[in-house]
């Protein structure tokens, strides 16, 4: 059986990048996760969700962003090429990873899984613009955007490390605080989506359907939600340094607390400013950036040795070379 050599695989047996290059190819990937979002919320914010008519088109009749769309339109149907830059960016990472000698498998679908997400919230975006921009579904393709940079993160931290068992480098105490701050962090960016759904920026000057619930009040739920994560943020802080955890991970777990910090003082002063947009958009990034410095501190919590190359075992009754007579 003759077998079919994919356009991956002819360019993995050509070329073998370093470590640094592909280390850099899967940052390109989180880069843009993060530049996608904030601009994602950039349309939001200044009214043009509704920029384009219809997807994938633009309009019924063109393919591109008319005139008579104004700037409203330049900017949604700007944000929806930004996705062939992402997939650019993506398709970097997953040439790197698949190039990578020896080859490494695992690594290499985790890497695909970062396409597989960008595909499937393009459909969503799509799905968002024929529902009149529906807050349910503008949430879900932020969610999703979240999931794409959780594993473009996850791919740039393995690129670096071997594809042994894991071993820990903290207390199964500790990790398991880690997990918490994992869980709680997710309930604070789903909580977000609840106050920008129910908030004033609609994405559109049209009558947008709102959640169903006070913008106040989904305020304070998601406030609270963020001291929780806080405490337990300082509360890692102060264990790592108890257990005398690696200087790397403490490292980790102080960078969380800076951009909690930030991310806080930026919350509190939208919130009292009437959200105004530009604080909004920063708020959006301080997001990001922090789900970035909780996902590096759970991944040092751990270290990935290179794994180890299996040796054949010796036909019957011959002696293993080197191996001292009995």
């Amino acid at each position: 059986m003759v077998r079919v050599e994919t356009p991956l695989s002819y360019i993995a047996k050509r070329w073998t990048p370093s470590m640094r290059t592909a280390k850099r190819a899967a940052l390109s990937a989180v880069v843009m996760s993060v530049f996608i979002i904030v601009t994602g919320g950039a349309v939001r914010l200044t009214g043009s969700g509704l920029g384009c008519d219809t997807w994938p088109k633009c309009t019924d009749d063109s393919l591109f962003a008319t005139p008579e769309q104004g700037l409203h339109g330049a900017i949604e149907f700007g944000n929806r090429m930004l996705t062939y830059v992402l997939s650019a960016a993506v398709g970097w990472a997953i040439i790197a990873a698949r190039s990578l000698k020896p080859r490494r498998r695992g690594l290499t679908r985790i890497a695909w899984l970062q396409f597989w997400i960008v595909m499937g919230n393009a459909v969503i975006g799509g799905i968002t613009v024929w529902a009149g921009l529906n807050p349910w579904s503008v949430a879900g393709h932020f969610l999703l955007a979240n999931g794409l940079l959780t594993v473009a993160v996850l791919t740039w931290v393995r690129i670096g490390e071997g594809d042994g068992a894991p071993r820990p480098r903290a207390p199964l105490p500790v990790r398991r605080l880690a997990w918490a701050v994992v869980a709680t962090t997710v309930v604070l960016i789903a909580l977000g989506t609840t106050v920008t759904g129910s908030g004033k920026h609609a994405g559109d000057s049209s009558d947008v359907p709102r959640m169903p619930w006070d913008w106040s009040a989904a305020a304070h739920v998601h406030a609270i939600a963020a001291w929780v994560v806080c405490a337990l943020a300082l509360a890692m802080w102060f264990a790592l340094r108890v257990v005398d955890a690696p200087a790397d991970t403490r490292a980790r777990a102080r960078d969380l607390l800076i951009v909690l910090l930030a991310q806080g003082g930026i919350g509190y002063v939208q919130y009292f400013n009437d959200v105004p947009e530009i604080l909004v958009g920063l708020h959006m990034l301080g997001s990001s950036l922090m789900w970035i410095a909780v996902l590096r501190l759970l991944l040092s919590m751990r270290e990935r040795p290179a794994a180890e190359a299996s040796v054949p075992a010796p036909a019957s009754g011959q002696q293993p070379e080197h191996a001292p007579a009995v």
